[in-house]
């Protein structure tokens, strides 16, 4: 009788090792979401930080390039600074300090590649989460799910796999 993919019905379909699958793959779709959570968020702070911090330079250069000998004049004067040397020193500093931040900021995304990450993970998922619900309807046999588990995790290898050993068992 055709009915599951990938095949025919094997009506000897180990239970047992079904139902060990399923477990296993809802162990690692909880492992990817925790990942998921993690990520992402970091991803979002990370990337806000690195644009506010080059808005900020850009600001902190701003004044002086605009408004010149005026404008160091005017801050001097309104914060109480003794020479404009001063002010023009402590924007450079400020400008150089956002300025780090935001190439940090950068680099530590491209450098993890957390986009990519990200995408890897919510893909593996998806695949996992299809390959439950085929396993719980019976719409698959053991070896081919076993295979696609197998793909599926591969593509995130970056995300530990915590088992423990009454999960294994």
């Amino acid at each position: 009788m055709r009915g599951p993919l990938f095949g025919f019905v094997n009506d000897g379909d180990d239970a047992e090792a079904r139902r060990r699958l399923i477990a296993r793959i809802e162990r690692r779709r909880a492992e990817v979401d925790e990942f998921l959570d993690h990520t992402r968020p970091r991803s979002a702070r990370l990337g806000v930080v690195s644009v506010v911090s080059s808005a900020l330079a850009a600001v902190f250069t701003a004044g002086p390039a605009v408004g010149g000998e005026g404008f160091a004049g005017a801050v001097k004067d309104s914060v109480g600074f003794a020479t404009d040397s001063v002010v023009w020193r402590l924007l450079c500093y400020l400008a150089l300090a956002v300025s780090v931040v935001a190439a940090v900021c950068t680099n530590l995304l491209r450098s993890q590649n957390h986009a990519g990450k990200v995408t890897a993970a919510e893909a593996a998922n998806a695949e996992l989460d299809s390959l439950r619900t085929m396993l719980e309807f019976g719409h698959i046999n053991l070896d081919p799910a076993l295979r696609m588990y197998q793909q599926s995790i591969a593509k995130v290898a970056f995300v530990d796999e915590k088992l423990n050993a009454k999960a294994a068992a």
